[in-house]
Order: C-alpha cells, then structure tokens, then sequence
C-alpha cells in the first residue's frame, strides 16, 4: 500500500470539494513533514485551495480537520498550522497495521499507466575510453531506467554514436599517425589538435593487424577503410567500460547511419511543411569579436518554439551543421513512436536544451520530450582535486574510478546528489568504513540484518507469522516502522521528476535509524533483539526488521548495488 495515495484519496473525499480544476487538484498532495515534531504526515490541500474558494487557509484547513475527523479515525493527533497544513499523527495500532501490509511490492502505484520510454544517455562521441566527465550520466541514466522498470514502464536503453564530424577526423587522424609513427618511425605531429593519450596507440597497433596503413601515402587515401575499423574498437573500449560500470545499453543508433539513408532531407521536409524552415541572417554572436560578416543562411525558425535566437541549418560551404543531423537524429527517435523521450546530456550540452527542444516540438508538437543534465563530478583525494582533459590525455578515466572504489561505491554516489546539483566526489570518504561513507553503512545495514537472521530461527526472506507486534512499543521501534513507511513517497518522488537521488539518500537515513536501534541493544539489554528474554518479543522485532530489509533490498535493486551478506 501506498500510504500517501491512500490518504490524500481518504482526506479529498472527506473535505467533499467539487469541481476543482485539474491542474489545482493535481497540487494537493500528502507529503512527509520536514521535521518529525510535525507529525507523521501533512495535507496541504488548505494552501493550494484558498485563492480558488477565496477562502483564507487557515479557515479552510480548520473546516477539513472536523469533516476529516467526522470520517477518520487513523490518528492520535491532528494539528492545524500555518500557513495551511494539516498535520496528522498515527495511532500506533494504525503503524502496526501499515507495517504488517508490507510486502515485496510495497512502494510501487496501484494506479500507474504504464508508458513506453525512450532514454538516450552517455552517446559519448566514439574517439576513445570513457572518462570521469561521462561516468556521473551514464550512472545516472542507468539506474533512471532500472527505477522506471521497477515502477512498471517498458524503457529502452539507447545510445547515439556521434560517428560523422570534425572530432571523428581528427580521431582517425590521431590514429592515422600513430600508425605511421608505429610503421615508419615519424615522430606524431604536436600541432594538429590530435588526441594525443595512450589509447590512441593500442587502437593503432589493434589496427595494423587487419590494415596495411604503411601502404598509404597520405590520410585521405585511408580514411574511409580506417573509419569503420576504429570506430568499432572504440565503441568495443566504451562497452566495455559501460559494462563495468553494470551499464548494458539496448540499441546503439549510429549518426553516420542516419545520414547515410538521407534522413536529414525527410526531417527537413516536415519542418518546411510546418514552415519552420527560413532562410535569413543570424544576429552577430555575442562576444565575437573577429572577423564575422553577416551572411544569409538555411535557418531553423527555433524562436517559434521557445528558444532564444534561430539555429544555422548549413554552414557556409552549405554543409549541414551539427545540429541539423541533430534534428534528424531525433526526427528517427521520434518515429519510433515512444510514449516519452528522455535525453541525458552532460553539463557542457546546457545550451542544446532549447534548441533540442524547439526542433523535437517543431516535427511532433505532441511529443512528451525531456532534456536532463547531469552536472559536473569534482573528484577529490587527500583533500586536492583531481584534475581532467581529455584532449592532454592525462584525463581519468571511468574504469580508473570503478578500479578505485568499486561499481557499488561509484554507482551509489554518482547519485547521491540532484544530477541538476554538482558532485563533489571524494575518495577518502568512499574508501572510508564509518557512518560517514553511506554507501558502507548502508551495505554494512543489509550485513548485519543478515547475520542477525542466521543467528535466529528465521529466514530474513520468507514471512514470520503470528508475531505480536502490539509488544513494539519504544519510541526507536515506532520510529523505524514510520521511517520505513516513507519509502513509497520516495518512489513518487523518483517517478515525477525523473530523479533518482532521493533514493541513496533516504536508504542511508533508513540505515542509521537501523544502526541506532542494533546499537541501543549494545547499551542495553532491553533492547536486544535475539537474546531477548521475550521470544515473542524478539519475534516481533524480526518482522520489523524483514520489511526494513524488503526496502533495502529494493533500493539496492534499482541502484544495482550488492547486497551482501556479511562483511
């Protein structure tokens, strides 16, 4: 049971108010009270309905705490505040009763409608490993689709190569140089923008196997026969690295491709229909302060659709932009007729969210389409950041970070931040074995629960039955039962931003109310929970303790992190 569903259906239902406007009903929610000295849960239907009755709060919020009284029994105590909650506390019978309704299921809607999601995250541009500044979406992506799955979506993992442009010339020229520096000797040009990192080399020597590059005079003779190859081993290196970090995309779409079947003329062609193609002059860039000439230009009319200027379709040898296979790109997605479209795109892509956005409305103005960015990863050892560039080569890579601290640690605090909030990751703390690393002291929660059951007469994973939970009755007991009450209204949270953060960071609050409650048994034996002298006592304690296990087994589940049994 979702408790907070039910209850806002109870209480909406009980203040009788008809004819509200969807929009405004669809504000009114329970919510969990920020401190724990204003209940258990809080309603704040009084806030969101005084403007639309013409009403004040506080006056309404007291006219729905007696109709909510007349039709509800569940609560010890119900409190008016301003400026217009009403909060509720549970009876403790209610408590038991929520907690005995717990099963493996518990936290999921009763009411979803399931969608078809489309979720395209990392589609780094294939010119080599993956590194820190890729490792924080890709996470985030990952476990974005394993928690929709969980809810009860159909969600396809996707990934673009970026296989045509400049940066994939100069890769293949890196590689190009490489290889005539392995065959003939030539020192590798310093001068030419080339990648100059390690990987280049290995990729070069892989290729001299299949390829006799030394036969070449020059780098167009080889590129074509050179594209395909390299780009397969640098797509096998980014697998490979995606797959350490327990990331297995579905489909791989290649931009190459897409150009290659002409579906850039289609996407243009249904933009010009909705007479969102122009041609015209683009206003001087802002802070440009060379050559720049205004000239006329195929022109995306983005402004029609909330963006800031118009976008360049062409450049000026009428070559199409970056954007333009961009817009092609997602002409394709878009006729794979998804119910929802989630794009992933690091923090150096913020000003694409317009533009994509613009275009995706231009060629389906029904499209349900989203841009997340997931922001920048500061990595921190010894108390000195870690510093990164891809294009000096000395760049961290991802599989360096999952070697340091392992792919629970990495994928458990890649997301423990908002992805809209910077990360600060830190070495020291994650390597740490204390309360002040939550990834530990929520896998060391899951250790103890375990070994706390192999030590009784129960199975951790098959129901107690006939435990007297009337006998749980500290204030420690009730508040573990309420903290694990709380987790469906993380799966709400989860499910409507689209967030996953919310996750990590409450399995760690659930596992310190636990650690609390073992450590209160150290200190005294009344609180001991298998050598207890009360054996019905200690049998309660263990159904508490299952379906706190049932909520980190799920979390962990959707994070994809271990869940061990001793440590």
């Amino acid at each position: 049971m979702n408790i907070f569903e039910h209850y806002k259906d109870i209480f909406i239902e009980s203040i009788n108010i008809k004819n509200i406007d969807k929009k405004i009903k669809n504000k009114i929610a329970v919510e969990i009270p920020k401190q724990k000295i204003f209940g258990d849960i809080s309603f704040n239907a009084p806030l969101i309905l005084g403007s639309f009755l013409k009403k004040s709060p506080l006056v309404l919020a007291e006219d729905f705490k007696k109709n909510i009284i007349n039709n509800n029994n569940d609560f010890e105590k119900i409190e008016v505040v301003k400026p217009g909650f009403i909060n509720f506390t549970f009876k403790k019978s209610i408590l038991l009763k929520l907690l005995s309704k717990i099963q493996n299921n518990f936290g999921k809607s009763n009411n979803i409608i399931k969608k078809k999601i489309n979720i395209e995250f990392v589609s780094a541009n294939p010119t080599g490993p993956l590194h820190i500044g890729h490792c924080r979406g890709a996470i985030f992506g990952d476990i974005l689709c394993n928690f929709l799955k969980y809810y009860g979506h159909s969600v396809t993992k996707e990934y673009y190569i970026n296989d045509y442009g400049n940066q994939i010339n100069i890769f293949l020229k890196s590689i190009y140089f490489r290889a005539i520096e392995i065959l003939k000797k030539n020192k590798f040009p310093d001068d030419q923008g080339l990648y100059p990192g390690e990987y280049i080399i290995d990729i070069a020597n892989e290729i001299l196997r299949t390829i006799d590059v030394g036969k070449y005079d020059n780098f167009k003779d080889v590129k074509s026969t050179l594209a395909p190859v390299a780009i397969k081993l640098s797509m096998a290196i980014i697998k490979n690295d995606l797959e350490i970090m327990g990331i297995k995309h579905d489909i791989f779409i290649s931009e190459s491709d897409i150009v290659k079947d002409n579906i850039l003329s289609k996407s243009i062609e249904i933009l010009k229909q909705e007479g969102a193609i122009t041609k015209g002059v683009l206003p001087k860039p802002k802070g440009d302060t060379g050559d720049w000439e205004p000239r006329e230009q195929l022109l995306f009319k983005s402004t029609n659709y909330g963006d800031d200027v118009d976008r360049a379709l062409q450049k000026s040898d009428n070559t199409w932009t970056y954007f333009a296979n961009d817009i092609a790109y997602h002409y394709h997605k878009l006729k794979r007729g998804y119910d929802y479209y989630i794009n992933i795109l690091g923090a150096d892509h913020s000003g694409y969210i317009k533009r994509l956005s613009s275009a995706v409305k231009a060629l389906n103005k029904n499209a349900n389409f989203e841009i997340k960015i997931s922001q920048i990863v500061k990595l921190y050892k010894s108390g000195k950041p870690y510093r990164m560039s891809k294009r000096a080569g000395d760049f961290i890579l991802a599989k360096d970070l999952i070697d340091a601290v392992g792919k629970d640690a990495a994928r458990f605090m890649m997301v423990y931040r908002s992805s809209q909030s910077p990360l600060d990751f830190d070495f020291d703390v994650v390597n740490d074995k204390s309360k002040e690393n939550p990834i530990f002291y929520v896998q060391y929660a899951c250790a103890r629960l375990n070994s706390l059951f192999q030590k009784s007469k129960f199975n951790i994973d098959k129901e107690i039955k006939d435990a007297n939970l009337q006998l749980l009755n500290s204030s420690q007991e009730i508040n573990l039962i309420k903290k694990i009450l709380q987790w469906p209204k993380i799966v709400n949270l989860c499910n409507s931003n689209f967030e996953v953060h919310y996750i990590p960071f409450y399995l760690y609050e659930l596992s310190s109310e636990f650690h609390s409650f073992w450590n209160l048994g150290k200190e005294n034996d009344d609180f001991k929970i298998i050598e207890h002298s009360n054996e019905n006592l200690s049998k309660s304690r263990l159904f508490l303790l299952q379906k706190l296990y049932i909520v980190l087994k799920t979390g962990l589940n959707i994070l994809d992190v271990d869940i061990p049994k001793k440590m």
